[in-house]
């Protein structure tokens, strides 16, 4: 079985992406690893004849693998396009799952403020508003009379006092 397996993947792999890299599992599976769409599938035997278990899910930065998002059970008597279509499915939802992040690979995705998201449908992006009413607000005011008074008592004090 594990034989089979390897020989699966290994035809799989190069239907589905030209780079890949593909390896043995502890518990007799084949890892298909395309780092270049930051990706992995693997196909493990599930005890029932010609079949496998086939599960996707991301390469998270620095290389490791995130747990599996998607899996499926497979006949691996089809075709390697009817088991490419199935691994392109769950990679398709594995990559809707993901919610890729505006920052693009590579950049981590920018941390939500206090009030964004409330009230905003999903899916909809973020467009900054317009603001509101004046740009220095009460408190800015306050300190710069505070400021400005202190700074009239000191030239009071300096050059007014002495007259």
């Amino acid at each position: 079985m594990q034989a089979q397996l390897r020989e699966k993947a290994t035809e799989l792999a190069a239907v589905l992406w030209k780079e890949h890299t593909v390896y043995r599992e502890r518990d007799g599976g084949v890892v298909i690893r395309g780092e270049h769409v930051r990706r992995w599938i693997s196909l493990s035997p599930t005890g029932g004849k010609d079949q496998a278990r086939v599960r996707a899910g991301r390469i998270l930065d620095g290389g490791t693998t995130a747990p599996a998002r998607m899996e499926s059970v497979v006949d691996l008597t089809a075709g390697t396009s009817e088991l490419a279509a199935v691994c392109r499915r769950l990679l398709a939802e594995t990559a809707a799952e993901a919610a890729p992040s505006a920052a693009g690979p590579g950049r981590p995705a920018r941390a939500k403020t206090k009030g964004e998201g409330k009230g905003k449908a999903k899916g909809m992006a973020s467009v900054p508003r317009p603001r509101k009413g004046r740009h220095t607000g009460i408190a800015s005011w306050v300190v710069l009379l505070c400021v400005g008074g202190i700074v009239a008592l000191w030239a009071y004090d300096t050059f007014g006092g002495a007259y």
